[in-house]
């Protein structure tokens, strides 16, 4: 199994994402933050196989429409940044150039 590092700014955008359905309703946010998670952690043995977009390979996640954009290294996958794709694509195309 590969080992799948997260970048701080890939934990902020988690933690955004678990903010935005939290304060919908308390307990979605969990809800939100578990399965992304568990997603990322598949990157150990699904790495590679994901079709690129915007510079970056990209993963959707299984049960909210967010994608994982990710890197491949000598030594390891990294997660850049994990983005709601129901936003503007200009504007993730912006979020992944300053990653």
């Amino acid at each position: 199994m590969r080992r799948v590092v997260v970048s701080v700014m890939a934990r902020s955008d988690i933690e955004q994402g678990w903010l935005f359905y939290q304060r919908r309703e308390s307990g979605i946010g969990d809800y939100f933050e578990s399965p992304i998670w568990s997603d990322i952690e598949s990157l150990g043995h699904l790495h590679g196989i994901h079709g690129t977009h915007f510079g970056y390979l990209r993963m959707i996640a299984t049960t909210f429409p967010f994608g994982i954009y990710y890197s491949e290294g000598p030594e390891a996958t990294e997660v850049v940044a994990v983005l709601d794709l129901r936003r503007n694509p200009s504007w993730l195309r912006r979020q992944l150039r300053k990653r």
